[in-house]
């Protein structure tokens, strides 16, 4: 009985993040300025804010605690198309790529190349540095500004991803949950690697970032490794 009520209740706390830090209204295209999700007049609100440190703790107790599967037949294309917007998460179906929905989401001052889809420039506060970063769309500047998978698609595929079904992987790479506008090399030097093997150079943002971690395994039913978790627990106890 005791088990089946924590196990209640960590469902509990994984719908309330899920909808509560990823949300979705309508307003007036207008107003989609910063925190945009693209066109049809819906904008998705700010970016995932940390849950609470002890309930960050519980959430990671309740995620399997394995090695890592062989990265065999790993691909990008086994998550679909880079930034489809065919996909049953936030900001799925509404015109926009995925890479722009996040960038209006994450970034203030934002222009567009064309209608309310194509960012051309904005501003960003990158959360991984603490850097301010002037975003401009070109050939030699648009990677000064990427898109990171909070949890790395090839981390994920080696943790459980390979037994989801493809449209559960097409989500897991678009869902806003899972993507921060970040500083480009930064998340270049990020790779594919857990917890344990790198973390933003920002101590201040540790916290938000293995929170935002432990929901998307949470929500697709990852795991962890020993290391990894270890690494989680070790900054989440001291998180407010």
């Amino acid at each position: 009985m005791k088990s089946t009520t924590r196990r209640l209740a960590l469902i509990g706390i994984m719908v309330a993040t899920s909808i509560g830090l990823i949300s979705c209204s309508s307003v007036h295209p207008s107003q989609s300025t910063a925190a945009g999700c693209g066109s049809g007049g819906r904008a998705c609100a700010d970016a995932a804010a940390p849950i609470p440190g002890r309930d960050a703790l519980a959430l990671l107790n309740s995620l399997r605690v394995a090695e890592r599967a062989p990265k065999t037949g790993y691909s990008r294309d086994e998550f679909g198309p880079p930034w489809t917007d065919n996909v049953s998460v936030p900001g799925g179906g509404n015109g926009c790529d995925t890479r722009n929905d996040i960038l209006q989401r994450d970034m203030t001052d934002v222009t567009f190349k064309s209608g309310k889809c194509i960012v051309a420039t904005g501003t960003l506060a990158d959360p991984y540095t603490g850097k301010t970063i002037a975003f401009k769309r070109g050939t030699k500047s648009s990677d000064d500004v990427q898109i990171d998978h909070v949890v790395a698609l090839s981390d994920a595929w080696q943790k459980g991803a390979q037994q989801l079904s493809a449209e559960r992987r097409r989500d897991l790479a678009n869902d806003p949950l899972n993507l921060q506008a970040v500083d480009g090399p930064t998340n270049q030097s990020k790779s594919d690697s857990d917890a344990a093997e790198w973390l933003p150079p920002s101590k201040g943002y540790h916290c938000a970032y293995l929170t935002r971690q432990i929901q998307v395994k949470a929500a697709y039913q990852l795991w962890v490794t020993p290391a990894e978790k270890d690494a989680m627990v070790r900054i989440l106890t001291a998180c407010p």
